[in-house]
């Protein structure tokens, strides 16, 4: 064994779902002589496996994109050998791993992927605890209301209100029992700020509930995490049981006289519990369906009792904000929106995974710069955000910078973070075909308009995508999306019209072509498109071998011919081509 200390081995879902079990295991055989720990999620989804050595002097080697061949070296040559292999180790100073770092600032993931999520001593080595032990002996709750207010931190769930206030309401209710509530109902498509948090740091989130229960005087909390993320349960258990058994949770903490006991609830996983008033239900044990307000939640929320609901991200920053100071935390930003904010990039983006990027920075930076572009090499085409509640932001305004007002004056909402990128192989009528079926499925049902008006939108979606549409469908859609969004209850109904109306006033284009042309120029409406290879075909091969039904056919460095009668428009052709030599027409 070499001057090996530790090494760590990435085990959060994506990490694992890349193949990290394996390579755990074989480092328990190989180098039984190794301090071996896990690590969370470094955010760095499109280079995973990852794995980190920490040398005797501190100094630490992190290897990406590891696979067995390669971990067998680094075995042989590193961990036994003493050489590192410097071919497969991530430097955020230079290169791609420069774009990927330097314009992010991590605040909420500033302990992802750099501790063990389930060891508390490795949380705690870092400050951890500090902010709530500094707030129980040297403050009071309308103080620390006062500096989260300050600080300019907005709910990071997607409404964006001010969390000071939101905790200054409940702390203005003179009842004896209070709750709080971190909402981990994170249920949009191509979002996982929340899993990965939770999985990677959940001491950090604990902490912010701790500061947030004590601010506004509650004594009771729960986690509403959805069951479909079982370990991020399963790591959100064993930190309450470390939190407790240090005495940072539950009776007295820190020799105070203040309590606090958390509870974690699995969501079967609506996606309308991510509203809150439908969340509480969930968890009172009815069905989860959004209420009426007024009263709001930190008058008369979980049972009755004042609550405030804050989400993953916005608990997570607490700490940071307290441990730092207001000043420090409202000096990143706009003047309207304070602080970091986390995204998923996914979608046809080259480097995808969590980022953290300070406000004000713009979508243009954080798609092209930090996330690297598309990974197809085509062009931008839209940015989709806010999930289904938001809206696709065209490539001629990636120059919007990331800020609540500027990203609303879009039609697209900030929303919890999700951030889809998508290329020109990307129909814009089918993206908000998608979006409405999964909002109509999602409907709770209990608005009229949203459950059948949603229902409606999409029928005339799916009718325009098969090639059936009529010019009237485009008026069709506008007026429901008006009364969908004036006569729904909830922010589900309310914001569900917003992917078609943001499509249709980027891209009414489309919808014309779909209707009156019968085309679909992105090639994605199987109804409404085929496929030819172009005079500029290299001859390669690659498309006859990736056809799923033998329709390509041609000689090698020899022009190749699709069979239209074979061809069943599903565009593989044209996803493989690295000449761009297949067209739709």
């Amino acid at each position: 064994m070499s001057e090996a200390l530790k090494v760590s081995v990435g085990m959060s879902t994506c990490n694992m779902a890349a193949g990290s079990e394996a390579l755990f295991q074989t480092l328990e055989k190989e180098v039984p002589d190794a301090e071996l720990s896990i690590m969370g999620c470094l955010g760095q989804c499109h280079a995973e496996p990852q794995i980190r050595v920490t040398a005797s002097d501190g100094q630490d080697y992190l290897y990406h994109s590891v696979n067995p061949a390669k971990l067998k070296k680094i075995i042989s040559d590193h961990l036994q050998g003493g050489t590192p292999v410097d071919a497969w180790l991530f430097d955020g100073s230079k290169g791609s791993g420069a774009e990927l770092m330097q314009k992010q600032q991590r605040i909420v993931l500033r302990n992802c992927g750099e501790v063990n999520p389930e060891n508390i001593e490795e949380y705690l080595s870092r400050g951890g605890y500090a902010a709530l032990e500094k707030v129980l002996k040297e403050s009071d709750p309308a103080a620390v209301c006062e500096t989260v207010l300050a600080s300019g931190l907005r709910g990071r769930g997607g409404a964006g209100f001010p969390t000071g206030l939101k905790w200054k309401f409940a702390l203005a209710e003179d009842k004896p029992k209070k709750y709080v509530v971190c909402n981990a109902d994170e249920g949009d498509p191509g979002a996982f700020m929340d899993r990965s948090t939770l999985e990677s740091d959940p001491h950090a989130v604990l902490e912010g509930m701790a500061i947030q229960a004590f601010a506004t005087g509650a004594n009771e909390g729960y986690i509403y995490c959805r069951a479909e993320y079982p370990l991020a349960i399963a790591r959100l258990e064993i930190a309450i049981a470390q939190a407790e058994a240090k005495g940072l949770l539950g009776k007295n903490i820190l020799g105070t006289d203040f309590c606090l006991d958390l509870h974690i609830k699995a969501g079967a996983g609506a996606f309308v519990c991510g509203e809150e008033t439908a969340l509480m239900a969930s968890i009172e044990g009815e069905r989860g369906m959004p209420r009426l307000r007024p009263p709001f939640p930190a008058q008369s929320g979980l049972f009755g009792k004042p609550t405030t609901i804050n989400n993953v991200e916005t608990l997570a920053s607490v700490p940071w904000v307290i441990g730092n100071g207001a000043e420090a935390y409202s000096a990143i930003g706009t003047e309207k929106s304070k602080g970091t904010k986390v995204f998923a990039l996914a979608g046809k983006i080259k480097r995808g995974g969590l980022v953290e990027v300070p406000m004000g920075i713009t979508l243009r930076e954080v798609v092209e710069e930090v996330g690297g572009g598309t990974g197809s090499h085509r062009k931008v085409k839209a940015v989709q955000m806010g999930g289904p509640s938001g809206g696709c932001i065209p490539e001629s305004l990636l120059d919007t910078r990331i800020d609540y007002d500027e990203v609303s004056s879009t039609g697209a909402i900030m929303g919890s973070g999700g951030m889809i990128v998508l290329d020109d192989t990307t129909c814009m009528v089918d993206v908000a075909r998608y979006f409405l079926d999964f909002t109509q499925k999602e409907s709770c049902g209990k608005c009229t308009f949203c459950r059948i008006g949603t229902r409606r939108m999409l029928e005339v979606l799916t009718r325009i995508c098969e090639g059936n549409g009529v010019p009237e469908d485009i008026q069709t859609l506008e007026e429901l999306a008006v009364q969908i969004k004036d006569t729904s209850l909830c922010g589900l109904g309310q914001t569900a019209p917003n992917p078609v109306l943001t499509t249709l006033r980027y891209f009414r284009e489309e919808y014309e072509e779909h209707i009156n042309d019968k085309k679909c120029r992105a090639g994605k409406c199987k109804a409404l498109c085929g496929f030819e290879i172009a005079d500029n075909c290299t001859g390669c091969t690659v498309c006859a071998r990736k056809c799923p039904v033998d329709a390509i056919t041609g000689v090698v460095k020899g022009m190749h011919l699709i069979d239209q009668d074979k061809c069943i428009q599903c565009g593989v052709c044209r996803d493989v081509c690295k000449f761009d030599a297949v067209k739709v027409i």
